[in-house]
């Protein structure tokens, strides 16, 4: 796995609220997140040595709790991980809650929603990882905002991406896996996976299919913008973003934003011009008649052209 560039190997995380194994001091935070970096690291197979034993994780499991579990108390900031202004009024909250599964559907315009998830979450200092996405850039994640000292990639986990994304669950905010689909997760792998989200109060976002996620994103009638007949560049790509998922109407909730904007990140979409009207055609209601020729004369004209030809 690698960390962000310019970021530290080993960040200290922060208590998130709502996550029972939180708890502790400062010193124990930043041990228990380097305990959890180099148990990732050890499992997807791109450390194979390090000097001196990997000790316990310092904090003990957490009590798991039924999938059907509901808390009681209201949602505040403190259970949200904020995401860009333009999609707040999409979510239940205005964020991505804590302990919650979000799937967001491939296609285009993904790769850039995904970035402006990030960008969001990382800049008010929430930690984001993402496992099985060799194809991610970081120059363009940069341009995007996404911060990359707090975000870790693992490309590749191998054979134990279950293991890998647990252990991330275990110290980061928001971890992200890339094509389940693809991996051929079970059933059983999501369930245990969505728990282990809420037992720690992180966001487990996948990038493609998730059966039963908590909420759905996903885009619609992409169209990019700034090129005019003929010459320009492309400058914005304007989507409409929609909403599928719990605390959501059954038809969903949309809204239109330039993703990415001109800037490179996610702004609200201007409205878009009228069709100027087409100056209507004049009716024409009436026609000059035409005087009628009978056919006794047409019958005249036939003959007396021949007639004349041989008087000629």
């Amino acid at each position: 796995m690698s960390p962000g560039a310019g970021g530290s190997r080993c960040p200290g995380h922060g208590a998130r609220p709502g996550a029972g194994a939180a708890a502790g001091s400062a010193a124990e935070r930043l041990a228990r997140a380097r305990h959890v970096l180099r148990r990732t690291e050890t499992r997807a197979g791109l450390e194979r040595s390090r000097p001196g034993p990997v000790g316990p994780c310092p904090e003990p499991e957490p009590p798991a709790r039924s999938a059907g579990t509901v808390e009681a108390r209201p949602v505040t900031e403190a259970d949200l991980l904020p995401v860009p202004g333009p999609l707040a009024g999409l979510l239940p909250g205005g964020g991505l809650r804590r302990g919650s599964t979000v799937a967001v559907g491939v296609g285009s315009g993904a790769g850039s929603l995904l970035f402006a998830l990030l960008a969001a979450a990382s800049a008010e200092g929430a930690w984001a990882g993402v496992v099985g996405r060799p194809g991610l850039g970081a120059t363009a994640a940069a341009e995007a905002g996404v911060r990359l000292d707090r975000l870790a990639l693992v490309p590749d986990p191998g054979a134990d991406l279950v293991g890998v994304t647990a252990a991330l669950l275990d110290g980061l905010d928001l971890v992200v896996v890339a094509g389940p689909e693809r991996a051929g997760l079970r059933a059983g792998d999501r369930q245990r996976l969505a728990a282990r989200a809420r037992q720690r109060g992180a966001v487990l976002l996948a990038l493609g299919g998730w059966p039963g996620a908590d909420l759905r994103l996903h885009c619609t009638r992409p169209r990019w913008e700034g090129v005019g007949r003929g010459t320009g560049r492309l400058r914005s790509r304007r989507v409409e973003v929609r909403a599928e998922g719990r605390g959501i109407g059954p038809a969903g909730w949309g809204v239109e934003v330039l993703l990415p904007g001109p800037g490179g990140t996610v702004v609200p979409a201007p409205a878009t011009p009228p069709v100027p009207a087409v100056p209507s055609v004049p009716a024409i209601t009436s026609v000059p008649s035409v005087p009628a020729v009978s056919a006794a004369a047409v019958g005249e004209i036939a003959v007396a052209r021949p007639v004349a030809r041989a008087a000629g």
